[in-house]
């Protein structure tokens, strides 16, 4: 699994539903720290024997050494090239043997690996995971091959997607000073530069019991999570290589930042604007509910959200709006809006639309019968959640990644019903202001001519 680029980056409101949605009571939920360091959390979910084994690394993109952009989905494609007993690519062919599956995704924030198996096969994967913990086995050969694979991965997802491209060029517009401006994948001519001691030196510092989180949902027993992880991840040293995620901060944004991409292989031209937004922390999590309920008000249905309909069916200027915002983020994320134009819009008229619709709002305020419709919509994704035992160890697992606790992710439903319509407007003014935002346009070469 790899992170998504171009315009799905922009388009994730269908998805903003089950960040929202957090979980609807207190999951059973059992919390243990070995003596190396490693956290160890059991989400017990005893409907069907089955286990998700996940194992996050608090390492990401956005940890990464100056000039060695990449290194940490690079890495992320190494730790299949097997060990001293598992031959390269073999773990993933031993769990699928098992039925199971496997994958591996990078982010800015971390870097995670999982499978998916019978619960009676978790001492297997739980054995093959620690191996690779602190036996990875590289020769120069693997390096050069992933190497390559990872070019071509850039080459696929982003130098072949306008889209993508934007939404790189935006990032970096948005953040001058900190690392979220560079992008997971890497930048391809320090990609190309990437060396086997790079992976071994980052490897070696940052893979580690002492900077990862276990996570083990499904058909389990707290105790007996812990005898497994106590065998297999217990006699793994800590690294004294750890410290404290202290990142690059950004100055003040004292002026719009405009980009225009143009491109031949663009078919559909849209607009998209990226504000600076506040993330979830650790026992102070209401601004970013609050930003999370007005994403969902402002485009979180394509039926009655405040952009699509006045952009999509009263002015029929658009055919498509979107609104994302995902809090869960080490640090200052993003709030972005988007639009694609109907037949015969301009670009420019699109964004003057656009900023006419953000106005209104702003003035008149929330709709109380649509917030409290929405507020509904979140309470009952809270229960549906609770169906997917693998996306509530991803829930987990991410928040945890992220420096946010246990607590915090049990805490988020009831925050997030709590938020007043006073509390989204607050953040709204705060927030949706052009001259701190990073506006996109994505056009055919001869359109901007």
């Amino acid at each position: 699994m790899r992170p998504e680029f171009g315009f799905k980056m922009w388009c994730r409101a269908a998805l903003a539903l089950v960040v929202l949605a957090g979980t609807a009571v207190a999951d059973t939920v059992s919390t243990f720290k070995l003596d190396n360091g490693m956290d160890v959390v059991v989400i017990e979910d005893h409907r069907a024997p089955v286990v998700v084994h996940m194992v996050w690394y608090k390492i990401g993109a956005a940890d990464e050494s100056p000039g060695h952009s990449g290194i940490a989905h690079f890495l992320e494609h190494l730790m299949f090239q097997g060990t001293k007993d598992v031959a390269p690519g073999d773990l993933s062919k031993i769990v699928a043997a098992q039925g199971g599956s496997d994958n591996a995704f990078t982010t800015q924030d971390y870097t995670a690996y999982f499978q998916r198996v019978a619960a009676d096969r978790l001492e297997l994967v739980m054995k093959l995971e620690s191996d690779r913990m602190h036996n990875l086995n590289l020769t120069e050969k693997d390096v050069t091959t992933e190497r390559q694979v990872i070019l071509d991965e850039r080459n696929e997802r982003t130098d072949s997607d306008p889209g993508a491209l934007l939404t790189e060029q935006m990032s970096a517009a948005q953040y001058l000073n900190h690392p979220y401006g560079i992008p997971v994948i890497g930048w391809r001519h320090e990609m190309e530069q990437l060396t086997r001691q790079d992976a071994l030196d980052f490897y070696q510092a940052n893979y580690a019991p002492n900077n990862a989180i276990l996570i083990v949902a499904g058909d389990v027993k707290p105790d007996d999570v812990l005898a497994l992880a106590k065998k297999y991840y217990g006699p793994i040293p800590p690294s004294d290589k750890i410290h404290p995620r202290v990142r690059p901060t950004e100055p003040p944004q004292l002026a719009e930042r405009r980009l225009v991409l143009s491109d031949p292989r663009v078919a559909q031209p849209y607009v998209v604007r990226s504000y600076l937004a506040a993330e979830r922390n650790p026992g102070d999590q209401k601004e970013a509910a609050a930003l999370t309920m007005l994403a969902q008000l402002l485009g979180g249905s394509r039926a009655t959200s405040v952009m699509a309909k006045a952009l999509e069916f009263d002015q029929k200027v658009a055919t498509y709006t979107s609104v994302s915002y995902d809090g869960v983020s080490m640090d200052p994320t993003t709030f972005a809006l988007v639009a694609v134009p109907a037949d015969g819009v301009s670009l420019g008229d699109l964004e003057k639309a656009m900023d006419g619709v953000v106005a209104k709002f702003l003035k008149d305020g929330v709709d109380p019968d649509e917030f409290a419709r929405i507020k509904a919509q979140v309470k009952a994704n809270q229960v549906y959640a609770q169906d997917n035992t693998q996306g509530l160890a991803h829930r987990y697992g991410m928040a945890l990644a992220s420096g946010l606790s246990v607590q915090d992710v049990q805490d988020w439903p009831a925050i997030v019903q709590a938020v007043t319509p006073d509390e989204v407007m607050a953040e709204a003014k705060k927030v949706l202001d052009r001259h701190h935002a990073v506006t996109g346009w994505l056009t055919a070469e001869e359109a901007a001519q």
